[in-house]
């Protein structure tokens, strides 16, 4: 059986779900368009931000030339699916010659149940007056609530085990303990332990025992004015402490490294261009990279190359550049396919030359290999990379990406699933179901790769290869018309598509497993 850890967008009283692909008011789903319905996921996941027209051109009609009045037409149907109008604008708002923007709080849901504060907010966050660039934390030691018997010492011990962790993550400055336990008390304000010690960001922490166990409740605020930016808790009973320990750990720095990130680009978006420093143009253009289209791909290297500017020895700044010539080396965004290869792997050994302890430039260099036909060269540079950085969501979905082009479905299932329990949020998230769907159709089971590539394909970012892994697992399933739907989105995406382009950006090694692609990539008429 597949089971994934489903993600749900709630706003107001309605549910939209992409795994059913279905809107739901007071549970009940509503019949809608499939346009209207891949509108309303694409401006419900990029709530925070204006989707252009250009943008929605070319994830809903695959970049092709429609009118004005098409794309006025369906968002007229979402509005009225949400019970909303061009006057009220109550979800969509209208900016006038310019895009639209999802305009309610957006919750996210999944199986882990995400708590409450990951919800959308409207107030603008105001940037801490630090002199580091960089995104900076102090992680307090967590206070006991009552007694906590025998696990005491672990208010201290998580504490500094964090400190360890999140050190390894070089875009990240940490204060050291020695430092941050001088606030054992807590009586300084979170915005007094900023001004000490200058962070932009303070992690803070409560202990307790319940029935033999501890309950963990972590939170993480901005020093300029102690918002929360994101609350979890976690529950060890007395026979989990020791193997949940460092589960929870693991989760913790992944979804720090997550939060932390996304408010940065929210901090960097609220800034004029022209008063980008190095840092914030960085973080602006992941924001830009990871929406997967070619505009935003194109905008997200001059931001790079920007930060560049003010520092050409900016290894993270390198190693986004080195992501978004693989980007359109992958996706064939151009015909200069062997000079973008090139390039990606250039990038990503000057940044390594830069700095060689930093898990993005590991990454990118591991990713780039995919292109020499060095899968097994690549699934090595990645195991260095999740050496240095444990919990990195990314590179472990990457590792299983290469570990499925060898054809070891064993391992790459474990790795995707992993990536996709530390990151349900992540931008990759539909790759990471894609590698499932794949997996699952080399086994022989069809009805799990078409219940993963469909939820890959309906995942925000999908683009034309996901599409043809939902065709593939339709046809394999015996569903031949839903196998032609989804072809005829990806030629939507790419009217040029064809299998050799396929193999091209998925280069399984000589196999049986590899015959059974190609024997259904001519099936389904590529």
């Amino acid at each position: 059986m597949v089971t994934d850890s489903s993600l749900i967008y709630r706003f107001g009283d309605f549910e939209l779900d992409p795994a059913r692909f279905e809107l739901r008011a007071g549970g009940d789903a509503r019949h809608l368009e499939p346009q209207v319905l891949s509108l309303l996921l694409l401006l419900a996941s990029n709530a925070d931000r204006m989707v252009s027209k250009d943008e929605i051109i070319e994830k809903i009609w695959g970049g092709r030339v429609v009118s004005e009045a098409a794309v006025a037409s369906r968002v007229k149907a979402a509005r009225q699916a949400l019970e909303d109008d061009g006057h009220q604008q109550r979800f969509i708002r209208t900016i006038h010659g310019r895009g639209f923007r999802f305009c309610t709080p957006v919750a996210f849901d999944h199986v882990d149940q995400v708590p409450a504060s990951l919800s959308r907010r409207d107030d603008p966050p105001r940037a801490a007056p630090v002199s580091e660039e960089r995104p900076s934390i102090a992680v307090l030691p967590f206070q006991l609530l009552g007694d906590a018997g025998p696990f005491a010492f672990l208010a201290d011990a998580l504490a500094d085990e964090l400190i360890a962790d999140l050190s390894r993550l070089r875009w990240l400055l940490v204060i050291a303990r020695a430092s941050t336990f001088r606030f054992r008390d807590r009586t300084s304000s979170c915005e007094e332990i900023g001004a000490a010690l200058k962070v932009r960001y303070c992690l803070t922490g409560t202990l307790e025992e319940a029935k033999g166990g501890i309950v963990l409740s972590v939170e993480l605020a901005r020093t300029s004015d102690s918002a929360v930016v994101w609350a979890e808790r976690f529950i060890a009973g007395p026979d989990e402490l020791h193997d949940l320990r460092r589960e929870m750990l693991a989760a913790i720095v992944a979804r720090l490294e997550s939060h932390i990130v996304q408010h940065e680009v929210e901090l960097a978006r609220r800034t004029p261009e022209a008063a980008l420093d190095a840092w914030s143009a960085y973080h602006l253009g992941l924001d830009h990279m990871f929406r997967f289209n070619k505009a935003d791909n194109l905008r997200a290297a001059g931001l790079f190359e920007r930060a560049l500017s003010f520092d050409p020895h900016f290894s993270r700044a390198l190693s986004g550049l080195s992501f978004t010539a693989f980007q359109d080396c992958f996706l064939q965004y151009s015909d200069r396919r062997e000079v973008m290869a090139e390039r990606a792997r250039s990038l990503a050994e000057q940044a390594l030359q830069c700095d060689p302890l930093d898990p993005f430039a590991h990454l990118n260099l591991g990713r780039s290999l995919w292109f020499d036909d060095a899968i097994g060269e690549s699934v090595e540079r990645l195991g260095q990379c999740i050496a240095l950085s444990p919990n990195y969501a990314q590179a472990i979905y990457s590792k299983a990406w290469a570990e499925m082009a060898q054809c070891e479905g064993g391992r790459s299932d474990a790795d995707a699933a992993l990536a996709l329990r530390l990151s349900p949020l992540d931008p990759l998230r539909y790759a990471m179901l894609a590698v499932h769907s794949i997996n699952a159709l080399l086994r022989g089971d069809p009805a799990s790769a078409v219940d993963w590539g469909e939820k890959a394909a309906r995942s925000p970012g999908a683009h034309k290869h996901i599409a043809i892994i939902a065709a593939l697992a339709a046809n394999a399933s015996g569903n031949g018309d839903r196998a032609a739907l989804w072809i005829d989105r990806a030629r939507q995406l790419d009217p040029d598509m064809t299998r050799a382009n396929f193999l091209k950006s998925f280069p399984f090694v000589p196999s049986g497993e590899r015959e059974t692609i190609e024997r259904g990539l001519h099936d389904v008429g590529l």
